[in-house]
């Protein structure tokens, strides 16, 4: 289990998407918007990155500060030892985004929340953030990075919409919406988002509600043409604790690789609060949160995101955990 997160616990924001998709252009945004916050970067190969130089006051250190008070570093080693210098300097950022680079799957940077104790401590994952080329991510839609880059996600920005036309942008958000059921999407040009729509989101915070799409779950069937997809249940009825327990221990160690992403909610028998859950591959965390409200219909909601899912299968098993 997740350790309860105090105030003095740093909100991260792990930013993602595919090469050339505007993750860049998004960090420059991020780092020159006065949006009051004071934060630190790290980015994976400064190299690649070019940010402002009139930013940048000495990038020979690992980590530097920049001109507007903002705090850079490069992940030339090992995440954790970096995190653990920057958390050195503590009084000096409010928030922390990770970039990653546009090849990579950012499943072991979100993993490093969840099981490294310190990691635990000192931070809070916010919120997975991943920037989609409208335009060319047709190009490399089969590519497992790009795949795993949108199933991962909590916010997705559809960038570059002004190269492409409104039929095509409809397709494209269904056809993500068909991947990842949870993420909220934004369409953008020059990636120009709302701060508040990145920073602060609380998306990965688990006392947080969880905010299915409604139309998704109204759909009755879905055409999986992808090799990656969401499948959602709404069961209602109590939850048997410990069937539950024994289902997700057999389903993480027959299935672990192939889920992505798990987020829900849940009616536990005998409980007058509601139980939410998420996990990544093979790890899983889940806390008691908010009571029930009196006229509140108590139900259970599940998304699983991932490859080669068998939603009849998981429908049926799931079944079997009711009371």
């Amino acid at each position: 289990m997740v350790a309860a997160t105090t105030s003095s616990s740093v909100p991260v924001t792990v930013l993602t998407g595919y090469l050339g998709s505007g993750k860049t252009t998004l960090l420059n945004r991020i780092l020159t918007h006065e949006h009051g916050l004071k934060v630190a970067v790290i980015v994976n190969e400064f190299g690649e990155v070019g940010i402002d130089n009139q930013l940048v006051i000495d990038a020979d250190e690992e980590i530097f500060e920049m001109n507007n008070g903002c705090i850079c570093c490069t992940v030339r080693g090992d995440l954790i030892r970096i995190v653990g210098n920057l958390m050195r300097r503590r009084n000096k950022f409010d928030h922390l985004v990770i970039e990653t680079t546009g090849l990579a799957d950012p499943a072991p940077v979100i993993q490093t929340f969840f099981v490294d104790e310190d990691m635990q401590e000192q931070m809070q994952l916010d919120a997975v953030v991943t920037v989609v080329d409208a335009k060319h991510i047709w190009e490399h839609w089969d590519s497992s990075e790009a795949q795993e880059q949108i199933a991962f996600a909590d916010v997705i920005l559809m960038n570059k919409i002004d190269l492409v036309t409104s039929e095509q942008l409809d397709e494209l958000e269904r056809r993500i919406r068909g991947m990842n059921a949870i993420a909220k999407i934004h369409r953008t040009r020059n990636a120009e988002v709302e701060m508040d729509a990145l920073l602060g989101v609380k998306a990965f915070d688990l006392k947080r509600a969880l905010e299915i799409d409604p139309e998704f779950l109204s759909e009755d069937a879905h055409e999986h043409d992808e090799s990656v997809y969401s499948v959602a249940l709404v069961e209602s009825g109590a939850v048997d604790g410990e069937k539950l327990q024994h289902w997700m221990s057999r389903l993480l160690q027959t299935q672990g690789p192939d889920i992505f992403r798990m987020k829900g909610i849940l009616n536990l028998a005998g409980e007058d609060h509601r139980f939410v859950f998420q996990g990544v591959h093979m790890i899983f965390e889940g806390t008691r949160d908010r009571s029930w409200k009196p006229h509140e219909t108590r139900k259970n909601e599940l998304v699983f995101i991932g490859r080669n899912l068998d939603e009849a299968q998981l429908r049926e098993d799931f079944r079997k955990c009711l009371v």
